[in-house]
């Protein structure tokens, strides 16, 4: 029986062998991450009315049959316009074994272009989270928020980990982690996971972050490296170690602290409390075996918040707590570890936009 924890990548690739995971076109290497599976879009997105979540006794096909408004050919490329809601079957069914779940979150690049995406299950009551033993097909809804975007099939927006019994780490388990294996840097905030707060005192210059503009150009998955940030994005300065948020603004921003996930644990971003100001700090990602971890090359890797204002504007301060992470342990030891193996966009990153977007260092 597999020992309690996350799959790790060859742990992944035994499932598919197993039959646990299946595709029409088959999965790619490239696809398993060290603690994760990147997910296909399949061919064709249905534009519905609204978002939804299929319910107990329902399928998904059963609810688009009560909300599509039209079929989009995803071939070749199509737009997925901004503020719409599309739902996508994705190109991966699973059928997992009893005592086995998943769970699932947009990819970084994706969060960063403030493209929500949630994947949904026949007789599913969660966003992003696949049952104990599932045997179904996925679907992921999307709904771009700040850019429309061109989209095709096989490209991967989401990812999903699969979990065996208990994998949380208590909050005695983390300083006992930290005390062994630093996790961040600085003296950890731990309650509930590990705290992490917003920097606005930047070591130089006074540029923490950029907002969205409202009315700009779509936004090609494809294209990467190729989008002049000034066409997309404000920076946002100060001088004072504070900004104020606007309602309905998207932000990103940057922890202050470094952010270590060591090999034999993974870590999934999760809102901090709700009391703490008018705003939310999105939960784009999980974080793989190797993050920030020296000897993957990571050395001082921050966390990048991606942040929305609700209804009133909120001054958010340098050192607030916004965020904090949830770490879990390994079923076993990957045999790739983020940064390394596996080639990152984002590994030893400080301040940054998705890779679609021209570097502005």
């Amino acid at each position: 029986m597999t020992k309690p924890g996350v799959l790790a990548d060859h742990q992944i690739r035994a499932l598919i062998a197993s039959g646990g995971i299946t595709a029409g076109i088959p999965v790619t290497d490239g696809q398993i991450q060290p603690a994760s599976l990147d997910l296909r879009l399949g061919h064709t997105a249905y534009r519905v009315r609204a978002s939804f979540l299929a319910g107990r006794h329902r399928t998904v096909q059963q609810r688009l049959a009560d909300f599509q408004m039209h079929a989009i050919d995803l071939n070749g490329g199509a737009v997925l316009e901004k503020g719409c809601v599309y739902v996508v079957p994705l190109m991966e069914n699973l059928s997992l074994p009893t005592g086995m779940s998943g769970a699932a979150s947009a990819k970084s690049s994706i969060g960063r272009l403030d493209l929500l995406t949630r994947i949904i299950t026949d007789h599913g009551v969660e966003f992003d989270r696949v049952p104990d033993g599932y045997d179904g097909p996925l679907y992921v809804e999307i709904c771009p928020r700040s850019f429309s975007v061109v989209a095709q099939p096989g490209q991967m927006l989401n990812q999903i980990i699969f979990r065996q019994g208990k994998t949380w780490l208590s909050d005695d388990d983390l300083r006992a982690l930290h005390a062994q294996t630093p996790i961040v840097s600085g003296d950890p905030v731990i309650s509930d996971g590990l705290g992490f707060s917003v920097d606005l005192k930047p070591a130089k210059g006074n540029l923490v972050g950029y907002r969205a503009k409202p009315h700009t150009g779509v936004v090609d998955l494809a294209m990467l490296d190729h989008y002049e940030p000034a066409d997309f994005w404000e920076p946002v300065h100060t001088e004072h170690g504070w900004i104020i948020l606007d309602p309905g603004a998207f932000y990103i921003l940057v922890s202050r602290e470094a952010i270590i996930i060591p090999p034999m644990q993974a870590a999934e971003m999760a809102p901090y409390l709700a009391m703490v100001g008018e705003f939310r700090v999105h939960y784009a990602g999980f974080f793989d075996p190797g993050f920030g971890y020296a000897d993957a090359g990571g050395a001082g890797s921050r966390g990048v918040l991606e942040v929305r204002c609700h209804e009133a504007p909120f001054v958010l301060e340098h050192g607030q707590i916004v965020g904090r992470l949830i770490y879990e342990n390994m079923a076993a030891m990957p045999q790739a570890l983020y940064g390394r193996e596996i080639k990152s966009n984002y590994q030893g990153q400080g301040l940054k936009l998705s890779k679609h977007f021209k570097s502005t260092a």
